[in-house]
């Protein structure tokens, strides 16, 4: 499942692999995208409407999708309100502003996200005949969920391939985490050594209806570091 920056870089697939991209519009998932078209998969990418108050982010992956070369593009609807629970889909709790917090897991965490996703992408890929997932989570530059995991994801790929038919055939599944143990700055680099352009990508909780990022929120902050990191300009529009 986790990969070196140098596999990531030279490591080529089967002419005709396919692969389930789950891509939100933000740095990372952008990122996990160009990564599965270097590797010479052809992509079909995801994203979910699941009641997120960042909704913009749908209109930057539509886009990055199309910019980075996936073959397809799906917007599932999963409406995640009725939950609530995260500040992300509650509007009662508020996006917390005064710096991340290692030692707890935040209130922009939202329950079992993750694994309602994944099922998703595994889902369509049994049905287009993807045996690989690839998704953006990370271990070293994150804000404490518990669903981005090494454990996690280990958990989730040994379901898969006993919960699906084409697992029971002897079509294993895998679940790609090619960020897992990079920094944010690592990530950054290799992005712009893939051609990412970092501009058409949002990775604010709160960004507007015009994509202008806070700032301050959790995942603004760890972007924020980790262009400072990478000696990288910052191409993030922040609202006035």
């Amino acid at each position: 499942m986790q990969e070196s920056v140098h596999s990531v870089l030279t490591r080529q697939v089967e002419k005709n692999a396919k692969a389930i991209i789950l891509l939100s519009g933000g740095l990372d998932s952008a990122t996990v995208l160009a990564i599965a078209v270097s590797q010479g998969f052809e992509c079909h990418t995801i994203s979910f409407d699941y009641g997120q108050r960042h909704l913009v982010e749908l209109h930057f992956a539509r886009d990055l999708s199309k910019q980075l070369g996936a073959k397809t593009h799906r917007v599932v609807s999963v409406d995640m309100n009725p939950i609530g629970g995260s500040a992300l889909t509650d509007w009662s709790i508020d996006v917390p502003v005064s710096g991340v917090d290692t030692n707890a897991i935040p209130v922009t965490y939202v329950p079992a996200r993750n694994t309602v996703f994944l099922s998703y992408a595994l889902a369509l890929a049994e049905v287009l005949g993807a045996d690989d997932i690839f998704i953006g989570v990370n271990s070293v530059d994150y804000s404490g969920y518990p669903d981005c995991r090494p454990e996690y994801i280990a958990a989730f790929e040994k379901m898969a391939n006993l919960a699906t038919k084409v697992g029971v055939e002897g079509h294993k599944l895998c679940i790609k985490t090619p960020l897992m143990t990079l920094s944010k700055a690592q990530i950054i680099k290799l992005g712009q050594s893939l051609g990412v352009n970092y501009a058409l990508t949002v990775s604010c909780y709160q960004a507007d209806e015009h994509g202008l990022a806070c700032g301050v929120c959790d995942s603004c902050r760890l972007r924020k570091q980790g262009f400072v990191d990478a000696n990288v300009p910052d191409p993030t529009q922040y609202k006035a």
